[in-house]
C-alpha cells in the first residue's frame, strides 16, 4: 500500500549545519551562549507518520543500532508534546528512518523531532502555524526550533534567538564523518580558554568565494575540545581541507562531522566520490545548500554589516 493510499505522511529531516560557531558566554545554569550561522544538507533522516489508534515507532535505517524507540526517544517526545499542546487523543504509528550518524554535530535528534511535529500537524489536520508550533519545539531541545523551518539561520543564546541570515549564494555542500560518536556535553566541558566575540556579518554574499573567505575568519570554538576528545576530528579536517576546488573545511557542531564547502555541488559530488575511495567506512553525503537550495525566504531589510540581534526573535518570547 503506498502512503498516499494509507495516508501516511512523511518530512525530510535535513542535517543542520554550522557554518561557523562561536561561544560567546555562558549562563549562570551552565549553558553555553553561541552564536552562529546554520544552513541545512540535502541529507537527513526521513520521519513518516502514518494513522493509528495509538502512539508507536519503529526506527529503521544505517544508524538505528541503540535507539531507543521508548519514550525517551526524541520523535515520540515530540508527538506526545504536540498532543498535549493541541488537546487530541489521535494516534500515529510513526517510523524513523535514520541516515544521519548519532552523536555527530548536525542535531539529528532534534531535526527528526522537527520533522515530527511537522507531519503530525499534516496528519492530523491541526493548520498550526510556525510561531506555535516553535514554541513546542523549545520544549523538546534548544536546537529543535531552527530545525522546524530548516531554513538558512542566525543563532543565539543557547540555539533559542533566531535572526534571518545572510542572503546566502548556492553552493556545494560535502559532509564527513569518521564514523566515532561524540557526544556533545562532553566537548562543552572539555571547552577551555576565553569566549569568542559575536561574529559581524555583511548583509549578503553575491557569490560563494567571498562568503567562503569571510567565514575562514571565523571559526567553531569547539573545535579544539572535540580534537582533544577526538583524534579522528584531525583526520577528517586534514582530507578535506585538500580536496581539489575546497574553499573552506571546518567541524560542524560538536562534531565529529566536519565540512566543506565548494562552488558547486557538481564539485562537492566529485569530492565525495574521491573521499568515498580513500575513506571507505565514513559516512559522506554531497549536493547543494545556501539560500535557494532549501527554501526560499524573503531577505532581511537593509544593508551594511549587522551584530547578533537585529530583526531577532527568541521563540517562546511574549510577542
Amino acid at each position: 500500500m503506498s502512503e498516499r493510499e494509507s495516508g501516511a505522511v512523511t518530512e525530510l529531516a535535513r542535517a543542520k549545519v554550522n557554518l561557523f560557531l562561536h561561544v560567546v558566554g555562558r549562563r549562570a545554569d551552565g549553558y553555553h551562549l553561541l552564536d552562529s550561522l546554520v544552513v541545512f544538507a540535502e541529507a537527513g533522516d526521513l520521519v513518516t507518520a502514518a494513522p493509528a489508534e495509538t502512539l508507536s515507532l519503529t526506527v529503521t535505517g544505517p544508524f538505528a543500532a541503540g535507539l531507543e524507540t521508548g519514550g525517551g526517544n526524541l520523535v515520540l517526545r515530540a508527538a506526545r508534546a504536540l498532543a498535549q499542546a493541541a488537546r487530541t487523543g489521535a494516534g500515529a504509528r510513526l517510523t524513523l528512518d535514520k541516515r544521519l550518524p548519532v552523536a555527530s554535530g548536525i542535531g539529528g535528534g532534534s531535526a527528526d523531532a522537527a520533522a515530527t511535529l511537522r507531519a503530525l500537524d499534516r496528519l492530523w489536520g491541526l493548520g498550526l502555524d510556525e510561531a506555535r508550533l516553535a514554541a513546542i519545539a523549545l520544549s523538546l531541545g534548544a536546537d529543535v526550533p531552527v530545525c522546524l523551518a530548516s531554513r538558512p539561520s542566525r543563532m543565539g543564546g543557547i540555539g533559542e534567538v533566531l535572526a534571518a541570515a545572510p542572503r546566502l549564494p548556492r553552493f556545494g555542500l560535502l559532509l564527513a564523518n569518521p564514523g566515532v560518536p561524540l557526544a556533545t556535553p562532553a566537548v562543552f566541558a572539555a571547552r577551555q580558554g576565553p569566549f569568542d566575540a559575536p561574529a559581524v556579518l555583511p548583509a549578503g554574499w553575491p557569490e560563494v568565494v567571498g562568503m567562503a573567505r569571510d567565514l575562514a575568519r571565523l571559526r567553531n570554538g569547539l573545535e579544539p575540545a572535540a580534537r582533544a576528545l577526538c583524534p579522528a576530528v584531525a583526520q577528517v579536517l586534514d582530507a578535506l581541507s585538500v580536496l581539489p576546488g575546497v574553499l573552506l573545511a571546518r567541524l560542524s557542531g560538536s562534531g565529529p562531522t566536519a565540512f566543506a564547502l565548494f562552488a558547486t555541488a557538481e564539485e562537492a559530488r566529485a569530492a565525495e566520490r574521491r573521499l568515498r575511495t580513500a575513506y571507505p567506512d565514513w559516512w559522506l553525503a554531497a549536493g547543494e545548500a545556501g539560500d535557494q537550495a532549501v527554501e526560499s525566504r524573503k531577505p532581511s531589510a537593509g544593508s551594511g554589516r549587522q551584530r547578533l540581534g537585529m530583526s531577532e526573535r527568541r521563540i517562546g518570547a511574549t510577542e
